[in-house]
């Protein structure tokens, strides 16, 4: 296993592989949990939260930079929103593999990109955002863009 100064750079258990360990990615996990998004660890939790009626809010989440200063601060903002999905959700790039590819399935023909956001109002993706277009842009502009969606879909 890789490590620096015994800290292992990557985590390997029986079924999974992680990235990063998880005292690293707690703090990112928890910017989103404590305003209501619910984590999806399995790819089975993600097709019951994605496959059912109603709007679901995903957030791929992820240790990058445009994550901390734009993905999860437009995500906090956008689910203040006074219309929004019926469910907030989070998958974390780097860490649970098999529920962030059945996530990105979903967003499906986008190609895979972390961080990234999408919609989905009865199974169906009604609006994405890319990690391109969360890059350089700040935290309200994104927000914005995802409320203008919640007013519309949900």
């Amino acid at each position: 296993m890789l490590s620096i100064d015994g800290v292992p750079l990557c985590i390997q258990t029986d079924k999974l592989k992680y990235m990063y360990p998880e005292y690293l990615v707690e703090p990112m996990r928890a910017e989103l949990t404590k305003v209501g998004f619910e984590e999806l660890k399995t790819a089975e939790e993600v097709d019951n939260a994605i496959g059912t009626e109603g709007t679901v809010f995903v957030v791929v989440n992820s240790v990058c930079g445009c994550a901390a200063a734009n993905a999860r601060p437009a995500a906090r903002l956008a689910a203040g929103n006074d219309k929004h999905p019926d469910r907030l959700v989070t998958v974390f790039a780097g860490m649970e593999k098999e529920a962030v590819d059945r996530a990105r399935g979903y967003m499906m023909p986008f190609p895979p990109s972390s961080p990234a956001m999408a919609l989905f109002k009865d199974g169906k993706l009604v609006h994405m955002i890319e990690r391109h277009q969360i890059e350089g842009r700040p935290a309200q502009m994104i927000a914005d863009s995802l409320a203008s969606a919640f007013d519309q879909y949900c």
